[in-house]
């Protein structure tokens, strides 16, 4: 299988906009993605895919590889298809461009669900992490995802799921975190499928996949890492750099 790494990267971020050009400790964190990216060892080439020419203009200052995307897209899979239409690969990794603390455990894991996948069951696969805060269950920032006896995801959502109506009932909690690894063609059709409601209305494009009967298999993992969203996360980033 040939493997290959897209950072999908936004200057104008709603809740932060400019954040993958925050500086964090001395490098912006779209480049500390993209490093820690490219350490994995696991991709044939990593590519940060952009809008923006601050962006890109910064990706290639440090000797990174970068593509402009031609059209205005909704979402980073968006984004990705277009970039990876005409480039020769079996999966499609999508990085998130806030998440500098990218390592190879996680990843690793998630790409030996596809070895595994003889019958090409599995159209995606990601990461989820056990939460057990319950402010960050109840945060509509923090993306919680339940899944079935063999971790296929049933549903996204920024509410808590399972409501807990019986909090004896023994529910774990799991954070979607936001890296994907997708077969290329369920990637491409993506672009071609519309939104539906329940993507509309909770703002998370793993939805549009589950409406459509793609087959998203979960791995659990245990480290969190930070996902840079907010100014606040930026200084729990560069503490925990440190």
């Amino acid at each position: 299988m040939k493997i290959i790494s897209m950072i999908p990267a936004r200057y104008k971020a709603s809740r932060f906009p400019g954040k993958l050009m925050q500086d964090l400790e001395g490098k912006p964190v779209i480049i500390r993605t993209y490093e820690a990216t490219v350490a994995t060892g696991l991709f044939e080439e990593v590519y940060v895919v952009t809008d923006s020419e601050i962006i890109f203009n910064e990706v290639e200052k440090y000797g990174g590889k970068a593509i402009m995307s031609i059209k205005q897209h909704e979402s980073g899979s968006d984004r990705i298809a277009e970039a990876v239409q005409d480039i020769d690969c079996d999966i499609v990794v999508n990085v998130q461009g806030d998440e500098p603390f990218t390592e190879r455990y996680s990843l690793k894991s998630v790409l030996s669900v596809f070895k595994d996948d003889v019958d090409n069951n599995i159209d995606l696969a990601s990461l989820m992490v056990e939460i057990t805060d319950w402010d960050e269950i109840t945060n509509p920032n923090t993306v919680k995802v339940i899944v079935d006896q063999h971790n296929f995801a049933l549903y996204f959502s920024r509410s808590p799921i399972p409501f807990p109506r019986d909090k004896e009932a023994g529910a774990r909690y799991f954070k979607h975190k936001g890296i994907y690894a997708f077969r290329k063609q369920a990637l491409l059709d993506f672009t071609v499928l519309p939104m539906q409601f329940l993507e509309a209305t909770e703002k998370i494009e793993c939805i549009r996949y589950l409406e459509y009967g793609k087959r998203i298999k979960m791995v659990e993992t245990n480290i969190q890492g930070v996902e840079i969203d907010t100014p606040e996360d930026l200084d729990r980033a560069k503490k925990l750099w440190k």
